[in-house]
């Protein structure tokens, strides 16, 4: 979600315009000069990789990793920290980057070879039956936990932990359960729950799965960090809709939560 809200805001200040590019850090300093005075006409959100589209041919590939970061000003940017690896200047706004995984100019048909390593995007405009076919034809021949697949991004693009422990939750589906299986019809569901989600979490800029009423809020934009979310980092707390003691386990490397009982196994 977080880059499908950075495609939109920065497409508002940068796309169709000369921008000023620049690397203070150094390390994008080739690339930088690359861009540099050409005019910015596409910004494409994919799972957790942005492609900038430039007028003359190139693209910008960002990936941001655990770290990245982006900075937007829109009047008086501070000076660059030493870690500012892309700044991207209009006559509108300032852009900084810091702390990629990639910041990289690349060809369309680079493009073309990072996609094909990434399954279905939810927030992407994509056939839905193609897109679960896709899943499911992948989930089928694994053996592995379906909280661990859906971490692949070459499964679905763009989920990250916290975001698959919600879902699970909200899908009733066990966390360690076999991604083989999985149903088609609880994988629909998945889906279109991701979908529902994604879209709320890019347009607001937070994950916030828990619906206000269930804290006693008349919005999610009054939920407090701890009502926000079903299980997330929540072991040991009642669940909130069984109330349940929350379980913590590890999937993928990665930490994962559930409720026993609304995902018996």
């Amino acid at each position: 979600h977080t880059i499908h809200r950075a495609a939109r805001l920065q497409s508002r200040h940068f796309v169709g315009e000369k921008l000023r590019v620049s690397s203070p850090q150094g390390r994008f300093a080739v690339g930088s000069s690359i861009l540099d005075g050409h005019s910015l006409i596409r910004i494409e959100p994919r799972g957790k990789h942005l492609f900038y589209h430039w007028s003359h041919g190139p693209l910008l590939h960002v990936h941001l990793g655990l770290f990245g970061k982006f900075r937007r000003f829109l009047s008086d940017p501070p000076p660059p920290t030493p870690m500012t690896r892309l700044a991207m200047v209009s006559d509108a706004a300032t852009l900084y980057l810091s702390g990629p995984t990639a910041c990289d100019v690349i060809t369309p048909i680079d493009r073309e070879l990072i996609l094909g390593r990434l399954g279905p995007d939810p927030l992407a405009r994509v056939d839905t039956e193609k897109a679960l076919s896709h899943v499911a034809s992948l989930l089928a021949r694994r053996s592995a936990p379906v909280s661990a697949a859906l971490l692949d991004q070459r499964v679905v693009a763009g989920l990250g932990n916290v975001y698959r422990a919600e879902l699970l939750f909200m899908g009733g589906i066990h966390p360690l359960r076999r991604a083989s299986e999985i149903e088609y019809d609880e994988l629909a569901v998945l889906w279109e729950l991701a979908r529902v989600e994604l879209r709320r979490g890019a347009r607001s800029g937070r994950i916030v799965t828990v619906p206000p009423d269930m804290v006693g809020r008349s919005r999610r934009s009054d939920q407090k960090s701890g009502e926000r979310l079903f299980v997330y980092k929540r072991e040991g707390r009642p669940c909130r809709v069984c109330s349940t003691e929350i379980e913590v386990g590890v999937s993928a490397n990665r930490k994962v939560w559930w409720c026993p009982r609304c995902q018996a196994r």
